[in-house]
């Protein structure tokens, strides 16, 4: 039975609200409440999001941006994957200030999703093309196998959608309250150490799900993830729902179902439900528990509107319940839980061979910054050297699959010309950022120039460090960028300087990990940089760490028995 109310369990809450005059309930519909309790639930009741793209189609794209609605602008055009960006010029102090429309631009924001991060040459020079053509170059890789633009016109957005379709892209259900990109491990179906393929269950899954009026209006956004690899690339501890490869002793290879992840200014690792599923299950689990979302899920409270607050208030073994018996009308398979990742990074960069035989290549941009251009170059080098297929990463990487022996060597050259690093340094390959205050309008501060000019900074200043490290810099508190569950997570703030001016900056979080005893590591109490200064930070910390580092210690362990000066 669903905590409710007037469950026991729940009664000290409900009496606290009674107290306080809150609202009685969540907003859960499977409890009997309906009425929407805030803004987006009342423009989501009024018509469903995936509704909006008839009206760009038809009206907005021939009347212009000052004809769109409010509620679709800023609400339900992000079914079909577009924001409006940031107004050029406003600084980060008044992010918090302004309303929307002072921020707004008269441009877009539009996210290509690409489920698991699978991709062909032909589709790859479409996103360049229509980058080079509509978003003034403009194409980053995401930390969820997604590519970005930026610039667009409404105007232009049809015809975008007509050639991303042409190809088998989409944009559906991109962005908004609705089951987003579904991640998966971008070596699936080719790496030699490969626990099981879940590409036939993502495939299955968006069939099912994604477009379908049945799953368009969550609480708000549902992030997951299938993988079948033994490095665990898909930050599954951080996703709502994932899907993790294990081997059961009586059954064989399936999957391990974790829930509730999430991170965002209250973050929470994913639980296990300590269930094993076959492949052929993963689809119905899928659905099954984002039907729980939809229907259990918090409504009232934007900012608990998440499932990870679910799964906290009833635990792994009553969501476990409810899914079984209300869902499934089963019960599911007790199962193991996965090994420690095989590896420190989990990217896949550098050359690796392949199940065949044959080598797929990774390679890393700066921050995921890319362009049209450096795009339909690389559908060009995968063209020439391999078999026409690549790969997204979550790691705001790219994979170039299906190269012959003799032919490796060249795609290599072909991609360092470019300024993609095959065998890139530990902070070229570890630094990852979120879109920041260039184009975003919750952002405070600059991120993704930032992170390329710091990148540049340490290899110069420490060449020789050979570790792995991350660094994460988020242009604002909501985590895109997983500050927590870096070695180095920034959190983009305005702070004062030496002489007492507030200049953009970063709190700085310490010691963060997924995979290898993941956690949210720690703060140091005050601690926190100028933009300016942060080269000089993360070069004063990196040498303590080499300096006081036991044999094989890694940058996190360190963290969680250093001192605070050692930190600072």
């Amino acid at each position: 039975m669903a905590a409710t109310p007037e469950t026991p369990a729940a009664a000290p809450a409900a009496a606290a609200r009674r107290k306080t005059g809150r609202h009685r309930g969540e907003g859960q519909w499977a409890v009997g409440h309906h009425t929407p309790l805030n803004g987006n639930e009342q423009f989501k009741k009024d018509d469903d999001g995936l509704n909006v793209r008839t009206r760009i189609e038809t009206i907005y794209s021939k009347t212009g941006f000052d004809s769109i609605d409010p509620n679709d602008l800023r609400g339900r055009m992000r079914w079909w994957g577009l924001y409006t960006q940031r107004k050029p010029g406003i600084d980060g102090g008044k992010t918090a200030i302004l309303e929307p429309e002072e921020l707004d631009d008269k441009y877009f924001m539009l996210r290509v999703r690409i489920d698991g991060g699978r991709l062909t040459t032909e589709q790859l020079r479409v996103i360049g093309e229509i980058s080079e053509e509509f978003a003034r170059g403009t194409a980053d890789l995401t930390d969820r196998q997604n590519v970005q633009y930026h610039w667009i016109r409404i105007e232009d957005v049809p015809e975008i959608w007509r050639r991303l379709e042409a190809v088998g892209l989409s944009t559906t259900e991109a962005c908004g309250d609705t089951p987003r990109v579904i991640l998966g491990s971008p070596v699936a179906g080719i790496a030699q150490d490969e626990i099981i393929d879940g590409t036939p269950a993502i495939e299955e899954i968006y069939r099912r799900i994604v477009g379908n009026p049945d799953f368009s209006n969550l609480p708000r956004k549902f992030k997951s993830a299938v993988s079948g690899s033994p490095l665990l690339d898909v930050a599954h501890e951080i996703n709502d729902i994932a899907f993790v490869g294990v081997n059961h002793p009586e059954h064989g290879p399936g999957f391990d179902v974790w829930v509730g992840g999430g991170l965002s200014t209250n973050p929470k690792l994913g639980v296990r439900l300590g269930t094993w599923v076959s492949l052929d299950e993963v689809p119905d689990v899928y659905e099954g528990v984002i039907s729980i979302f939809r229907d259990y899920g918090y409504r009232r409270l934007r900012t608990r509107a998440r499932l990870k607050f679910l799964v906290a208030d009833w635990g792994a073994a009553k969501f476990r319940q409810v899914l079984e018996d209300e869902y499934l009308k089963r019960k599911l398979t007790d199962g193991p839980a996965p090994e420690q990742p095989s590896g420190q990074w989990r990217d896949h960069v550098g050359v690796h061979q392949q199940q065949d035989g044959r080598f797929y290549v990774g390679f890393a941009p700066r921050v995921g910054r890319v362009d049209g251009a450096t795009l339909t170059k690389i559908a060009d080098v995968a063209e020439q050297h391999g078999s026409g297929r690549l790969r997204t990463t979550a790691e705001q990487k790219m994979i170039v699959l299906d190269i012959e022996a003799d032919q490796v060597d060249s795609v290599v050259a072909a991609l360092e010309a470019l300024d993609l690093r095959v065998k890139p340094s530990p902070f070229r390959r570890g630094t990852m950022a979120c879109t920041g205050i260039e184009f975003c309008k919750l952002a405070i501060v600059e991120t993704k120039a930032r992170g390329a000019s710091l990148i540049d900074e340490l290899e110069r200043r420490l060449p020789d460090f050979a570790e792995p490290l991350t660094i994460n810099i988020n242009g604002c508190p909501n985590a895109c960028a997983r500050i927590q569950v870096a070695d180095i997570g920034l959190k983009g703030q305005l702070v004062l300087d030496d002489d007492g001016n507030q200049v953009e900056g970063y709190q700085v979080h310490l010691g963060g990990a997924l995979g290898l005893e993941a956690g949210f590591g720690r703060k140091v109490r005050g601690l926190k940089v100028t933009s300016a200064g942060l080269p000089d930070y993360v070069e004063r910390v990196v040498k303590r760490f080499e300096e006081e580092r036991e044999d094989g210690e890694r940058f996190a362990a360190w963290v969680g028995r250093a001192s605070d000066a050692s930190l600072s």
